[in-house]
């Protein structure tokens, strides 16, 4: 009988401790810690996602701004925004709302956020950092699976961690921190991707899978072994005629055939999802403390 890893569940448990410690922080004098975020048009996804944070500062306690730009703003205005920003000792943390419209040079704009603001764990800075090993904002959704490996005691040293995806914001990232020398950690990872020969060969070998291609369903039962923990984080929106909205959520993993054979499985939605705001929270309160960078 597998054990299923309830994102919704730990990230309510951690936005919990988060508050109590900001309630501190202002019972000793203190100020919240204020997280600024910059979105570029009219984007329903990110709309709805920046929406999302602002409401998880206000129920923690934090101050946040949000600062909304047209679509058509030029990159020179945009990096002028990121500037104020950086200058501005009240703000702690900062985020660009990805994806940009076509026009604009998303890298150029996560240079310019400086690396002690960077709560989004983008910065080339955070990821050198990060990958050397010293301290550094790491990114949401990396953070919040290393997060749900550590409270549910999933031991991961000398194990087998294969990760299928490769891009920067989960894929290399996670598969850099599961290698580390820290629990959760000390896995053998194998990094896979679209043109690994014969994957299943690999997943058949994992003692840890973690999904994150963006594919419905693509991981099944039979590319599985016995006892296998496996960290969902693909979300891809299926036409449904059995749903209100007539849309479904499914994950990279086709829960129904790989939950039999597994110890501990993520589901979608309500696993890793949860996590990467309350990652950025977490990031955010360790800027307003110097923690990262005293």
């Amino acid at each position: 009988m597998y054990t299923l890893i309830d994102g919704k569940k730990t990230s309510a448990e951690i936005r919990e401790e988060i508050r109590r410690e900001v309630a501190e922080i202002r019972r000793q004098g203190g100020k919240a810690p204020h997280l600024a975020a910059i979105l570029v048009g009219h984007d329903g996804a990110s709309e709805t996602y920046v929406a999302a944070k602002e409401k998880a500062c206000r129920e923690v306690g934090f101050d946040s701004t949000v600062i909304r730009l047209e679509e058509d703003v030029t990159q020179e205005e945009l990096l002028d925004h990121v500037r104020h920003i950086n200058e501005d000792p009240a703000v702690d943390g900062l985020i660009v709302q990805l994806p940009l419209p076509a026009h604009l040079d998303e890298q150029q704009v996560i240079e310019t956020i400086r690396p002690e603001k960077d709560v989004d764990g983008f910065h080339p800075v955070n990821v050198g950092r990060m990958t050397i090993g010293l301290p550094a904002f790491i990114s949401a959704t990396p953070a919040g699976i290393l997060e749900l490996l550590r409270r549910y005691k999933v031991e991961t040293g000398g194990k087998h961690c294969v990760v299928i995806g490769r891009s920067n914001i989960v894929g290399k990232p996670v598969s850099i921190l599961l290698s580390r020398k820290e629990e959760p950690g000390n896995c053998t990872v194998t990094l896979c991707h679209s043109r690994t020969h014969d994957l299943t060969a690999f997943t058949r070998q994992a003692d840890i899978i973690i999904a994150a291609l963006g594919k419905a369903r693509f991981l099944t039962g039979e590319m599985v072994k016995e006892g296998v923990t496996v960290i969902d984080v693909g979300i891809t929106r299926v036409r449904s005629d059995k749903t209100r909205s007539g849309w479904k959520l499914y994950g990279d993993v086709d829960f129904e055939t790989v939950a039999p054979k597994s110890r501990f499985i993520t589901p979608v939605p309500g696993g890793v999802g949860p996590m990467t705001i309350v990652s950025l929270l977490r990031n955010t309160l360790l800027s307003a403390q110097k923690v990262i960078y005293p």
